[in-house]
């Protein structure tokens, strides 16, 4: 049987314990041979050492029963299978089922969770501790810290299970032409592509003024075979300026009627993804050949390597972007936890809420984790264990019983003179 599952011993400490225990246990004994010596040196006497006899005999009873008393809780007081002694060794389940229902009923409970989390203000020692640059740095840097190992953690096989075995197969049950419908209807409403247009024109434009020679070329290949070069090149020369120029128009006016043509086509293909179902169907089959695409999943796995390593990259430069960043929001959290009221009183509500939340879910197995360990504690080992602990305080009972004890004697020999 396993000693104790969850005591471990530490031989520093526990020679302190034994040396402190082993010299109360002297004191008491002391005390117990003193009455002892003092009774039989002031017995049969009157007057003055009759009272002195008394309060020894006295002390002699208190002195022996509290020694019953503490050593009936540890074992059997002289090795005798005494009723009702070497409690903890005999009982020390149901000690451990009493002390869970203890902890439970006074201590995880939700009034004094909450009160105990607002009395900690954890918000506002929050603050103040982040408000401290030293500490703030520390803060970001053990982040940084804990997400590069756990990037590091994070291998090829695990995005690619990740991608096939989780996101895959939800992709193909979610229908996505009404998602990218409705997507592509509310960009068009708020104009958010108007954005992306003019910096695909302006690229287009910038491209076409600095590739003349490959429009020709691309231009010159879709020319009859009977015409002449001269003629092919003055058609595709001009062609290139009419496309500079067309395109530059179209970039430089907010107004043009491609731009408009471009909106209206893009508003109908919103409506024909939302509602027409050829539409959907081809989205669909579209979704479809690209999940299926072998490329796809080493696309993926290759765009997370490419966004791992400049994370890293960033998060191990400690002057890098991410850090600064982290900083900088750290900065300000702190600030607004020192200045708002408001917001402190809502962090801490959700703290309490937390704290509640965890106790009444998980509260009862953190209690039962106190019997299912004390079961398994070997008893005897056990009592000693928890006398090496607390028998230190307990010898405190003994001394008080003789010291006690005496003063009781000598009153009861008083009344008993009185009354003689």
């Amino acid at each position: 049987m396993t000693s104790i599952a969850m005591i471990t011993p530490n031989p520093a400490a526990d020679a302190v314990r034994r040396q402190g225990l082993r010299r109360m246990r002297t004191l008491a004994v002391s005390l117990l041979l003193l009455a002892a010596v003092v009774y039989v040196a002031t017995l049969d006497q009157d007057g003055f050492p009759g009272f002195v006899n008394a309060g020894a005999e006295a002390s002699m009873v208190g002195a022996i029963a509290d020694w019953f008393a503490v050593t009936a809780l540890f074992k059997h007081p002289l090795g005798l299978p005494i009723p009702h002694t070497a409690l903890i060794p005999k009982r020390k389940d149901e000690l451990g089922r009493g002390l869970e229902e203890f902890v439970g009923e006074n201590f995880l409970q939700e009034g004094i969770i909450r009160e105990r989390v607002a009395a900690a203000t954890v918000s506002l020692r929050l603050g103040r501790w982040l408000s401290e640059p030293a500490n703030a740095r520390r803060a970001v840097d053990e982040v940084a810290d804990l997400a590069v190992i756990a990037l590091n953690r994070v291998q090829d096989s695990h995005i690619e299970e990740l991608f096939r075995d989780a996101l895959v197969p939800r992709f193909r049950e979610e229908p996505i032409a009404p998602l990218l419908g409705s997507l592509l209807e509310e960009t068009i409403r708020d104009d958010l592509h108007h954005g992306l247009v003019d910096l695909g024109f302006d690229e287009l434009h910038r491209w076409l003024v600095a590739n003349p020679d490959t429009v020709a070329e691309v231009l010159g290949e879709r020319a009859p075979w009977w015409a002449p070069t001269r003629l092919n090149e003055a058609v595709t020369s001009r062609v290139h300026r009419e496309l500079v120029r067309w395109v530059g128009d179209i970039r430089d006016d907010p107004h043009h009627h491609a731009r408009q043509a471009l909106d209206s086509m893009l508003a109908q293909l919103a409506e024909d993804l939302q509602h027409d179902p050829s539409a959907q169907e081809r989205t669909e089959r579209l979704k479809e050949r690209i999940l299926d695409h072998p490329q796809v999943l080493a696309s993926s796995v290759s765009l997370w390597n490419a966004l791992r390593r400049s994370l890293l990259a960033s998060l191990r430069d400690p002057s890098g972007a991410v850090r600064a960043r982290l900083l900088a929001e750290v900065s300000s959290f702190s600030s607004r936890l020192l200045t708002d009221d408001v917001f402190r009183a809502r962090l801490d509500t959700l703290a309490a809420d937390a704290a509640v939340f965890a106790v009444d879910r998980y509260g009862a197995e953190v209690t039962t984790v106190i019997t299912h360990t004390i079961e398994r504690w070997d008893g005897k080992e056990a009592a000693r264990r928890i006398e090496l602990h607390v028998g230190r305080d307990l010898q405190f009972i003994r001394i008080n019983g003789t010291i006690v004890g005496g003063l009781v004697g000598v009153l009861i020999h008083a009344v008993s003179v009185v009354l003689r």
